[in-house]
């Protein structure tokens, strides 16, 4: 009883140790670059982590750059925006009052979010992302950096894969439909002939008697 008990609890300690709950998966995903004149734009930025339980000091910063119509003209890199410590900071500039934070708790997804978007913020936006983790006296450091070109129109660019998706959802659909008519009827068709088959027999049956009462055999004679 006693060797017995004690597995279980060794089952249980394991289980403990090797079942985890289950964790968010990170995905880095690109950017929108097309914004809508007048409209929020989320501008994002994945930075993924790969032991998420290594505690990390982080700190984002957004840079601007406008876009210039000749490219041999270097844009002077705008400060616009800072994350550190769970504060975020909208720095004083152009964007004052128009951006928001939109990134996770965890600090893997550092997006940020332009309200009211003008022609203006047409240009290239940098996400610099560094942390600093935590092993005791030694605190390495890592930094990641992705540009986003933004371009802002005045009215949403039709998605041609959502215009043929919508196409093939309605040709499936039509397709479908004929092919439902289709086996309705043939069903319908199938019933009905099992039906006359059925009812043919039984007149057959049922007319067996008849035929004998009015034919009665013959007598037998010696």
């Amino acid at each position: 009883m006693i060797s017995q008990y004690r597995v279980q609890l060794q089952t249980l300690v394991l289980v403990i140790f090797v079942v985890h709950p289950s964790r968010p998966v990170c995905v880095d995903v690109p950017s929108e670059t097309e914004a809508v004149l007048g409209k929020p734009m989320r501008l994002t930025c994945i930075s993924c982590m790969k032991r998420e339980e290594v505690k990390a000091k982080t700190r984002v910063d957004w840079y601007y750059m406008p876009k210039e119509a000749d490219k041999n003209i270097t844009s002077e890199r705008t400060h616009i925006y800072r994350y550190e410590d769970s504060n975020p900071v909208d720095l004083e500039g152009p964007f004052q009052g128009r951006l928001k934070w939109n990134g996770s708790q965890d600090l893997q997804d550092v997006s940020i979010l332009i309200q009211n978007v003008s022609y203006n913020d047409s240009g290239l936006y940098e996400c610099t992302v560094l942390r600093e983790f935590e092993f005791g006296f030694f605190t390495p450091s890592f930094s990641k950096t992705k540009n986003i070109m933004l371009n802002v129109k005045e009215k949403a660019t039709d998605d041609t894969t959502a215009i043929y998706s919508e196409i093939m959802m309605y040709v499936l659909l039509v397709f479908l439909t004929f092919w439902l008519l289709v086996e309705m009827v043939y069903c319908y068709r199938k019933i009905s002939k099992s039906d006359e088959q059925a009812q043919d027999t039984a007149t057959n049956y049922l007319a067996i008697p008849s035929e004998q009462k009015d034919n009665p055999a013959a007598p037998v004679t010696e």
